[in-house]
């Protein structure tokens, strides 16, 4: 449904990180007539080397955003750049309010970011939602530490991509905190949420409140590698007072990670 960064990790359990060669796996997908990926995933994520800096682009991830993630070319000084690539996401708080219907009507995104070289002056957000959500009238609102700058909104799939202006340049090393709440004018019922992570993340929470009379049959917290992959964390969540549900996860790698709602 929506847009942003995750590792693995379920209840303390840590994959090791001791090297793998991924090219013998992956000539042994090609020997077995496997699909690609599929023994790749059964190993677990990679961990970075402190050389291996490339970030994978959100379309990369989620390919179903490619018409989305073109629209950064035009907030872009330099069309098919990296996007944010100055900065560095350390943690992230997204809260979505859910209406009696199940549909999400304002997400609120608290994010701590790094600059990774001197001169981030602000951050650009990408945001898909449900098909059949009305994006013209999805409007964002800055809420701190940022205003909001462009907008641009995709003429052929629900989403839009718009900047979040810091007012001044970050020296290198310096964190930036910033908020901003997305009002939705959803038309049908939410199956999910989820945010795609570009590159290493200290801390994600996700918290959905529901409207009390309409609470989905089953929450799922989920860690993809990318989008049309199983789930490599698939753990239940319950509820809590105040009809709320969270997930949090640490220590975050390359992914997409969030929370499926099933409602029947």
């Amino acid at each position: 449904m929506a847009e942003s960064t995750l590792s693995y990790w379920q209840r303390g359990l840590r994959h090791p990180s001791t090297p793998r060669s991924l090219d013998v796996v992956r000539a042994l997908e090609a020997v077995l007539g496997l699909p690609p990926d599929s023994l790749v995933v059964l190993i677990g994520p990679q961990r970075r080397s402190g050389g291996d800096d490339r970030r994978p682009s959100v379309a990369e991830l989620r390919q179903s955003w490619a018409e989305t993630c073109s629209l950064m070319d035009e907030l872009s000084e330099s069309p098919g750049a990296v996007g944010n690539a100055k900065l560095d996401v350390v943690t992230v708080v997204d809260v979505l309010t859910m209406t009696g219907q199940g549909r999400a009507s304002e997400i609120t995104s608290t994010m701590v970011v790094r600059a990774r070289e001197p001169g981030a002056d602000g951050f650009v957000v990408t945001h898909q939602d449900e098909d059949g959500t009305d994006m013209e009238a999805t409007t964002v609102v800055a809420t701190e530490g940022c205003r909001r700058g462009r907008v641009r909104r995709s003429t052929t799939s629900p989403g839009m991509v718009f900047e979040l202006l810091f007012d001044r340049s970050l020296a290198e090393g310096e964190t930036h905190t910033f908020a901003f709440t997305l009002r939705l004018a959803a038309s049908v019922r939410a199956t999910c949420f989820h945010r795609t992570v570009r590159a290493r993340m200290s801390a994600y929470l996700l918290r959905m409140r529901f409207d009390p009379a309409s609470i989905p049959a089953r929450c799922v917290k989920t860690v993809r590698e990318r989008e049309e992959l199983a789930p490599v964390v698939s753990e239940p969540l319950h509820p809590g007072p105040g009809a709320t549900v969270s997930a949090y996860f640490e220590d975050l790698d390359v992914g997409i990670a969030g929370i499926d709602l099933i409602w029947e």
